[in-house]
């Protein structure tokens, strides 16, 4: 009797834990790597020197500055180094909104790199076009680029002021 009474009361307090537990939002990985872009690792500051260019009426426009309703930018975002290599992305923006976005360097040096990156990058880039910002998920499998990825589009979308 002692056990059936043991049995229910565990079977009830693991119950109430588990109902209890509380997830964390999906975005919430998004935002934290998105802000995080200067955090002191050392390839933020190895980004090329020519990090934006613009077609439209001026060519030497500023980065912050909100351009004409018809300029076409493209900025490249910060390198940022990941435990399994370099990634980098570029932004074409045209009005403000993301038109396209490329990936300058992602990790390559094996074949699962390559692997990894030939079905996540895509889906990132899908990812990133279709929220307009930086707040993605990230790819299950490919966590490190995934991560590395949102760190460099965010940097590019700072760069562009948007």
């Amino acid at each position: 009797m002692k056990r059936a009474i043991l049995a229910i009361l565990g079977t009830a307090a693991g119950l109430v834990l588990l109902l209890s537990f509380k997830t964390h939002p999906a975005s919430s990985s998004g935002t934290a790597a998105g802000t995080g872009t200067g955090t002191g690792t050392g390839g933020d500051t190895a980004a090329p020197a020519p990090s934006e260019s613009s077609s439209g009426s001026s060519g030497t426009g500023s980065g912050s500055k909100k351009s004409s309703a018809s300029t076409t930018r493209t900025v490249t975002g910060d390198t940022v180094d990941t435990r399994w290599g370099p990634v980098q992305v570029r932004v074409t923006l045209k009005s403000g909104k993301i038109t396209k976005v490329e990936t300058v360097q992602v990790p390559h040096e094996n074949p699962r790199d390559q692997e990894i990156n030939s079905f996540a990058v895509p889906q990132l880039n899908q990812e990133a076009l279709a929220a307009q910002n930086a707040q993605i998920d990230t790819v299950s499998g490919a966590t490190v680029t995934s991560d590395g990825y949102i760190r460099s589009l965010q940097s590019a979308l700072d760069k562009a002021g948007t």
